[in-house]
């Protein structure tokens, strides 16, 4: 990447190679103004980074780790349970609460 003003077909070459290594804003701040401009106005650039992006992809695919949010979810559900508990609150103690106690009532129906 130390060469000036490099062909779009020396750009992907690079591109490809930080792509592969994740250094894509090391190539992006190695660019020149003239450089930056060829690839913005090339297709073929664009056209041929699409295709290094898809067999990027593919040949690390073996090596993907999706993430486990299963303690994530379980965290959730544990902030969620608490604040139903603060929202109950002790018997009394709500802005609408009264001095007797609610009485409930008996359902007629059945649930479907």
């Amino acid at each position: 990447m130390n060469e000036m003003n490099r062909t779009i077909q020396g750009l992907l070459v690079d591109y490809a190679g930080s792509l592969r290594d994740g250094s894509i804003p090391t190539f992006l701040k190695s660019l020149t103004r003239e450089e930056g401009r060829a690839m913005a106005s090339s297709e073929h650039f664009w056209d041929a980074a699409d295709i290094v992006r898809i067999l990027n992809g593919v040949g690390f695919a073996d090596k993907v780790v999706m993430p486990n949010v299963g303690l994530f979810i379980s965290r959730v559900n544990a902030e969620i349970a608490s604040r139903r508990k603060k929202a109950r609150g002790p018997a009394g103690t709500g802005r609408n609460s009264s001095t007797k106690p609610v009485e409930q009532t008996e359902e007629t129906e059945k649930p479907i």
